[in-house]
C-alpha cells in the first residue's frame, strides 16, 4: 500500500474515531478532548487531497512535520484519557497514534 493510500486511510479512521467518541453518551471525554481530537483530525485532513501529488523525494519533508504535529495532538488527547479513567478511549488514540507513527518511521 502507498504512503498517500496509507495517509488516506488513517484520515478516514480519524474521522471514524471522532464521529464514535461524540455519539458515545457513556464516555466521560470532556469538550477539551474532543477539541484537542479535531485540531489533529484537521491537521491530518489539511494534506489528504495533496497527499498523492506529493513527489516521493518531497514526501518525507512534507508530511513529517503534519504527521508529528497530529502525533503530538493525540499523545496530549490520550494522556487526559487516561487522566479522566477513560481506559477504552485512550486505547483507541493509542492504536492511531501508532498508525501515525509507522506511518511516519515509513517515510
Amino acid at each position: 500500500m502507498s504512503i498517500s493510500e496509507r495517509y488516506r486511510e488513517l484520515v478516514a479512521e480519524v474521522e471514524s474515531l471522532r464521529k464514535q467518541m461524540r455519539r458515545d453518551e457513556q464516555s466521560d471525554a470532556t469538550e477539551r478532548i474532543f477539541r484537542i481530537i479535531d485540531q489533529a483530525a484537521v491537521t491530518l485532513q489539511d494534506q489528504v487531497e495533496v497527499v498523492g501529488e506529493i513527489p516521493r523525494v518531497r514526501i518525507d519533508r512534507d508530511l513529517s512535520p503534519v504527521l508529528l504535529d497530529a502525533h503530538n495532538l493525540f499523545d496530549r488527547a490520550r494522556m487526559l484519557l487516561e487522566d479522566d479513567e477513560c481506559e477504552q478511549e485512550a486505547a483507541k488514540v493509542w492504536e492511531v497514534q501508532q498508525k501515525l507513527y509507522r506511518l511516519l518511521n515509513d517515510l
